[in-house]
């Protein structure tokens, strides 16, 4: 079995919902006692959170790419970064280390395409929804994805700051959530990503009558996929 390297904090909540997603997937493919070996590499989300509301993308850049030379040091044969936001500094990471870095996207991606589906509807931190990383990378694979307006993006920004990576989940933000996702589907989006780990603290595929496509699982099962290979 091969090392995972994971690049944490972002909030502490997302990296251990990793953790549990990526243990129970090597338990359930080879039995037993079986677990993943990881290293995990933990940053003070404060810290990048005032990076990101300063704009400072290279400061947070930087960050993350120590700590994933710290894992490559400690023997990581690979890396993820368990945030989608962050992802917006990928490069920088990749630069940083000569193991592979497993990027979200790519993964969430070549997952939409095997369904068949090529306009999604997306669910993020304002970052990912609004600075255009996110829907680059997944055009690349032939994927157009569709965000909320201005008022609804903010509406699902404020309640993963404000509430998910706080331990708050409500029922009035669940139902939101719901009647945004309703919306996109209505405009023609054929799927619906969970584009920030927090988000399925508050909503699931129930909660939309298109096909979920939860970026936080399917990165997970990629890194058990490159582990087990």
């Amino acid at each position: 079995m091969r090392t995972i390297g994971l690049i944490g904090g972002m909030s502490w909540e997302s990296s251990a919902e990793y953790y549990r997603l990526i243990n129970e997937d090597v338990r359930a493919r080879l039995g037993g006692q079986h677990n993943a070996r990881s290293l995990m590499a933990t940053v003070d989300f404060g810290e990048i959170e005032a990076m990101q509301r300063a704009g400072d993308w290279d400061g947070a850049g930087k960050v993350l790419a120590e700590a994933a030379a710290v894992l490559e040091r400690g023997g990581a044969d690979f890396i993820g970064l368990c945030t989608n936001t962050m992802h917006r500094v990928a490069d920088r990471i990749e630069a940083a280390v000569a193991v592979p870095f497993v990027h979200l996207v790519d993964a969430t991606a070549d997952r939409i395409r095997a369904a068949g589906i090529d306009r999604v509807g997306l669910l993020a931190t304002r970052f990912t929804m609004e600075m255009g990383f996110y829907a680059e990378r997944m055009a690349r694979h032939g994927i157009e994805v569709a965000v909320p307006p201005a008022k609804d993006r903010a509406v699902v920004h404020e309640v993963i700051y404000g509430e998910l990576t706080l331990g708050v989940v409500t029922d009035a933000s669940r139902d939101a959530y719901r009647r945004i996702m309703a919306d996109l589907a209505a405009s023609g989006c054929g799927g619906m990503i969970y584009g920030c780990t927090e988000i399925t603290l508050l909503v699931d595929e129930t909660d939309t009558t298109v096909p979920v496509f939860d970026s936080t699982r399917i990165h997970a099962e990629r890194l058990v996929d490159l582990a087990l290979a």
